[in-house]
């Protein structure tokens, strides 16, 4: 049963779990956008969701069964990167708080369409189970 209802939402599900784990990185480096030596993370998403599809089988094909993700990876992001800055700061720091709110604002747009996708099957389920 469980196999069946992971289907459900296809690609969407997992989506939902790597837009919040990209929201907490973005919204950790504009906490520290101050902080001397910070260095801005981030992940990767399409690279990520690739991943992802590669292990549930849906479009890609993972090349060789070696193929981990790092010792003490994030299970659903993988190993967060470091971003290179467009403009390097005196102290080090590599956050650039504007392009880290503009992330946060597509990363948050991203996250609500696919809420808004995984709602609508919800209500088409529910209208198919009543007989609608």
């Amino acid at each position: 049963m469980k196999s069946q209802i992971e289907g459900l939402f296809g690609i969407h599900e997992r989506a939902l779990l790597l837009r919040e784990r990209r929201a907490e990185l973005l919204a950790h480096n504009l906490a520290n956008a101050d902080t001397p030596h910070y260095k801005a993370r981030d992940v990767d998403f399409r690279a990520v969701l690739a991943g992802a599809q590669a292990e549930t089988g849906i479009g890609l094909i993972r090349t060789s069964v070696r193929h981990l993700a790092g010792a003490g990876a994030d299970p659903v992001l993988g190993e967060p990167l470091y971003r290179v800055p467009a403009q390097p700061s005196i102290d080090g720091n590599s956050v650039d708080p504007d392009s880290e709110r503009s992330a946060f604002l597509d990363n948050s747009l991203r996250y609500q369409a696919s809420l808004q996708f995984v709602d609508g099957r919800i209500r088409r389920l529910t209208a198919a189970l009543r007989g609608e």
